[in-house]
């Protein structure tokens, strides 16, 4: 188990108007940033999509973030996100439960609440999702979405509405976690590499770009990485296109380091803070700060 490190002085204390100006939108746009980036993790082709054994990650493992604004010269510590997972069965099937907790920090709620909390049931052979669960409560605003995929049927039923997928459709948790079983040696930088997602009520056919290799410095510590470019669906908090940038272990893991982009106004990143149970050593570490 690696412990969670203190945050500085810049991380715990925002004054007072410069929180006023960032809030609400910095809880909101963090904490969907670590969310949505999940379509920044899937990387194989769509016709070997059905056909990876897991190899990175296994029951108890825990990945903590911490999500940082900027609409200026100061990384404003806005939430964190916490990513569980735990082995169980669904319908008769071994499958891995996967959690993705995302809330905002305790000195903002008094002002905009963010609960957002995302879960999948995923098929431990086939790695592909039975179940997503999309629970969003962010101020006044809140909705659920509770899909069930049938694969025989190539259907996913969402909140009673059923819609067409394709035969190797993810959804956006299941995706990260699909995606950590790839063997990057296969692809060269610029790359683009194909896949479908299921978001609420549409399959979105996305892509990823593989960048290559670099060592990232983040608040965690110095790593060895891959780095990773997405197309982005357009919304109210992204702009669509190439815009946000993903670095992942350099190793069997393949957990998220860093997640960075831009948004409407300033821009946001989620670096990794805590781990505890990998599955792999964890040798793209290369110093702890």
């Amino acid at each position: 188990m690696v412990t969670l490190k203190k945050m500085d002085d810049k991380e715990q204390k925002i004054s007072g108007n410069a929180g006023a100006v960032c809030y609400p939108a910095t809880a909101r746009i963090v904490i969907a940033a670590l969310m949505l980036s999940a379509v920044s993790f899937t990387a194989m082709a769509q016709t070997d999509f059905c056909n990876s054994k897991n190899i990175s990650y296994q029951n108890g493992e825990r990945l903590t973030f911490h999500a940082y604004y900027n609409m200026g010269f100061i990384w404003i510590y806005a939430g964190n996100c916490i990513f569980t997972t735990t082995a169980t069965e669904y319908n008769g099937r071994k499958a891995y439960y996967i959690a993705g907790d995302g809330r905002t920090a305790k000195s903002y709620e008094w002002f905009y609440k963010v609960r957002d909390l995302y879960e999948t049931y995923i098929d431990q052979e086939t790695l592909l999702p039975l179940r997503f669960i999309r629970n969003v409560s962010e101020g006044s605003l809140k909705y659920k979405h509770d899909a069930a995929f049938n694969r025989t049927a190539q259907q996913v039923t969402d909140n009673g509405r059923t819609f067409s997928i394709t035969q190797c459709t993810q959804d956006v948790l299941s995706a990260v976690y699909y995606a950590r079983n790839i063997d990057y040696s296969k692809y060269n930088p610029g790359d683009r590499i194909p896949f479908d997602m299921f978001l609420d009520d549409k399959v979105y056919p996305l892509y990823i770009k593989y960048m290559g290799k670099e060592r990232i410095d983040t608040k965690f510590g110095v790593f060895n990485a891959i780095k990773i470019v997405p197309l982005l669906i357009e919304g109210t908090i992204f702009d669509g296109g190439e815009k946000m940038t993903v670095w992942v272990s350099d190793d069997k893991n393949h957990i998220p380091l860093r997640v960075s982009s831009p948004v409407v106004i300033g821009s946001v990143k989620a670096d990794l803070m805590q781990y505890e149970h990998l599955r792999n050593p964890f040798t793209s570490l290369i110093k702890l700060h």
